[in-house]
């Protein structure tokens, strides 16, 4: 055994509240190093031989070093005190707090001694303290609408010198093309057509760009978008329709508009809002930069949320969109740069106005100082983004890297965390997805079938259902293509067929996941998505040439392809399947 490699954290992502009654208790060990790992553990009241109860644990993830076990225990007094046991061969050791011993569970170095003396505790399981995102995220398929590019319903609305809408429009920094909220209730029923559930709309509020990142009125529609009724009539229909709506929140930085800064730019010391930016000096000068701004744009200076003037302001701006207009999350923009305190009475507010809101944040990083059930419900999944691209569409890694880094992700946050994680492809942000494949569609349904089929929940950019391309900002950013002889309707069918089977079965949603194949070197990858009710065996061939896969360990059943019917019978818990290139295969129970 190579103890070197064991590590636990007690009150961590490694021991930490699933729900009102159940601990998820998790230790990591060298990879292929233990033949069984247990935990050991009893109230910390009623510690005795007698009581004690020995778990074994289970690995759940792995990397290219470490494996990951992990065991579900239920206290019936809601205190835990718990050691582990390995076992290797003939050899046992056990851990707790005071370090290994080997053969025996030892407290304070008096031999067998039963009592919690010594070892890790979850001392009590407040329900307060437990992480609950809204149960309706991990149901949720999200679509992203970029709101000046999707559709102009109200013309009376255009700014100035607006562009004409056409399916070979070209998108700059600076035009603009009138998309509006009338023009996404007139399409609402397109949406529920493709079966999303969710509106992710980045920013609504007035701002001078296209792309409203800098605000100049937080609880104000822009006026080329319409005005806080038409907010309140989209919500309402779109709830009509079973549909939720998530708003952009840009608390970070405001725009150079916004008549606070605008006070401080004018009278400099003398003005009452200096003190709501980060300032090293007066006048407010952009060459040199002598006040904080998101990176180093002058035009989007940096709040400071510390400010209690600030923070009411925001806070009010929290609630009143999710109580006062009916919202149903909000994405919070450079959310790790904004304090903890604030984003703490952030969650205050928002969960008193709606407690099935949810609090999304944007973190490119590891993000677990934020998902300790006291500020997000969950983050935006960059990391799976990356790795999701790196092995489908850009053949960068393979299986095993591939399967090792989303493993990696698993392990970082609480299950209920990864459970409600936004799984995004691409975005306002970053290229196409069908840019990013080069056009190769094959690639990137293989990429889409994988992230419809994850852990988490999905999100579509507006327009890649129907074939959209565009490269990096502003290319991503084209207006919406709405006529049908330049849709993709196959690419169409194909999202809205995949999103039905995934609403269609909780198995794919929040079932049990698990690798049948991810091998060093290989281009494909096979796994497992289960519930009480129904098995899937995904196969996905990332490879220019035909792949044969044979699986096992499977048990037994019989299952059928969802593409033509045909029956696949499990041989001695075995299954051989033949792919194509680019070829997926998707096998469900009978």
């Amino acid at each position: 055994m190579l103890l070197e490699a064991i590590y636990h954290q007690p009150k961590s992502h490694y021991a930490y509240a699933y729900d009102a009654e159940t601990l998820h208790i998790r230790v990591r060990t060298k990879r292929g190093d233990m033949d069984r790992v247990s935990v050991v553990w009893g109230d910390k009241y009623d510690f005795h031989e007698e009581t004690i109860t020995t778990k074994k644990m289970s690995v759940f993830a792995q990397d290219a070093l470490f494996d990951y076990y992990e065991a579900e225990v239920k206290p019936p007094f809601r205190r835990f005190a718990y050691a582990f046991k390995f076992e290797k061969e003939d050899r046992v050791i056990f851990w707790n707090e005071l370090g290994f011993n080997e053969g025996e569970l030892s407290s304070g170095g008096l031999g067998m001694l039963w009592s919690p003396s010594g070892m890790f505790e979850f001392p009590f399981l407040n329900t307060i303290d437990v992480n609950t995102p809204p149960d309706w995220v991990k149901d949720a398929v999200f679509y992203q609408i970029f709101p000046e590019r999707f559709a102009n319903g109200d013309a009376s609305l255009n700014p100035p010198e607006v562009e004409t809408w056409t399916a070979d429009a070209i998108p700059t920094r600076s035009n603009f093309f009138g998309g509006d909220l009338q023009g996404v209730i007139n399409n609402l029923d397109y949406l529920k057509d493709l079966g999303v559930n969710c509106i992710y709309f980045t920013p609504i509020f007035e701002a001078h760009s296209n792309h409203k990142y800098d605000t100049i009125d937080y609880l104000k529609v822009d006026p080329q978008f319409g005005d806080n009724k038409t907010a309140k009539k989209l919500v309402e229909e779109a709830h009509s329709r079973g549909i939720r709506v998530m708003l952009d929140a840009v608390f970070n930085h405001c725009g150079y508009y916004f008549p606070p800064f605008q006070d401080a730019l004018k009278h400099g010391e003398n003005s009452r809002f200096k003190d709501w930016f980060h300032t090293r000096g007066f006048p407010l000068t952009a060459s040199p930069l002598n006040y904080d701004a998101f990176g180093f744009v002058a035009s989007m200076p940096k709040l400071d949320t510390e400010h209690p003037e600030v923070k009411a302001y925001l806070l009010e701006v929290a609630r009143y969109w999710v109580e006062d207009v009916g919202v149903d999350g909000w994405r919070l923009d450079v959310a790790n740069e904004v304090d903890h305190r604030f984003w703490r009475d952030f969650r205050d507010t928002v969960k008193a106005a709606n407690p099935d809101a949810y609090i999304l944040g944007e973190i490119w990083h590891n993000s677990l100082a934020w998902l300790e059930g006291d500020q997000f419900d969950a983050v935006m999944n960059y990391p799976v983004t990356n790795s999701i691209l790196d092995f489908f569409v850009k053949e960068e890694i393979d299986a095993q890297t591939f399967m090792g880094r989303l493993d990696t992700v698993l392990v970082s946050y609480p299950r209920q965390a990864n459970e409600a994680a936004f799984n995004l492809l691409d975005s306002h942000d970053t290229p196409r997805l069908l840019t990013i494949a080069g056009g190769n569609k094959k690639r990137m349904k293989l990429a889409a079938l994988f992230q419809l089929t994850y852990t988490g929940t999905p999100c579509i950019y507006y327009g890649d259902e129907i074939g959209m391309d565009g490269g990096e900002d502003p290319g991503c950013r084209k207006p919406m293509i709405w006529e049908e002889e330049y849709q993709d309707k196959e690419l169409f069918h194909f999202y809205k067929n995949l999103i039905s089977l995934r609403k269609n079965h909780r198995a794919l949603r929040d079932g049990t996941f698990r690798v049948l194949s991810a091998e060093k070197g290989k281009k494909y990858v096979a796994y497992e998505r289960s519930d009480e009710l129904h098995r899937f065996i995904i196969v996905m061939n990332s490879a220019e040439n035909r792949q044969t896969v044979t699986l096992s360990d499977l048990g037994t059943g019989t299952f059928y392809n969802l593409a033509d019917d045909q029956e696949q019978i499990l041989e001695n818990g075995r299954l051989h399947i033949d792919l194509a290139p680019l070829e997926a295969v998707i096998l469900k129970t009978k």
